[in-house]
């Protein structure tokens, strides 16, 4: 079963309540109306980096640089009712980067408490790893998607 390859790029800082993490409503496509991490496909020619690096960019204006990203791992989406949205998703964390967030026409980019997630604007399959990803650590994850694709039928983590 084929997956398109995705990139996700988590940018947290400290913030006066403690950590935060950047997500943005996602203004067209996929998941429209729905917070989502920043990020997108890979284009031909690119690692999962470049791809993030640039996703990155056109959704926020930040820059990041290669060494600004630290591995977190993968997330497999699988979608039975709907297989060409079949995701293998590598995940990335920054907690440098060059520029503040502003909103491009896919994106509205938002700072959200890294203890108050809004899981319930989000894909529902986010609190099965997110918060792993968030406190730092690496996540080997596939997420099986009910027919409704919208909840979460099974996620099953893979040790390494």
């Amino acid at each position: 079963m084929s997956a398109a390859a995705v990139t996700l790029c988590f940018l947290i800082r400290d913030g006066a309540n403690g950590a935060e993490v950047l997500l943005g409503l996602k203004q067209t496509g996929f998941g429209k109306g729905k917070i989502v991490g920043i990020g997108g496909h890979v284009e031909r020619g690119e690692t999962d980096a470049q791809a993030v690096i640039r996703e990155v960019l056109e959704e926020t204006g930040v820059v990041l640089r290669h060494e600004d990203l630290a591995d977190a791992g993968t997330v497999r989406f699988v979608f039975p009712a709907r297989p060409e949205w079949n995701m293998a998703t590598r995940i990335f964390t920054a907690r440098t980067w060059h520029g503040e967030p502003v909103p491009s026409d896919e994106i509205l980019p938002e700072w959200f408490s890294v203890e108050a997630l809004p899981v319930d604007r989000m894909w529902q399959d986010a609190d099965h790893w997110l918060p792993v990803v968030l406190e730092g650590g690496r996540v080997n994850v596939v997420v099986t998607m009910h027919t409704d694709n919208e909840s979460v039928a099974s996620s099953e983590s893979r040790l390494d």
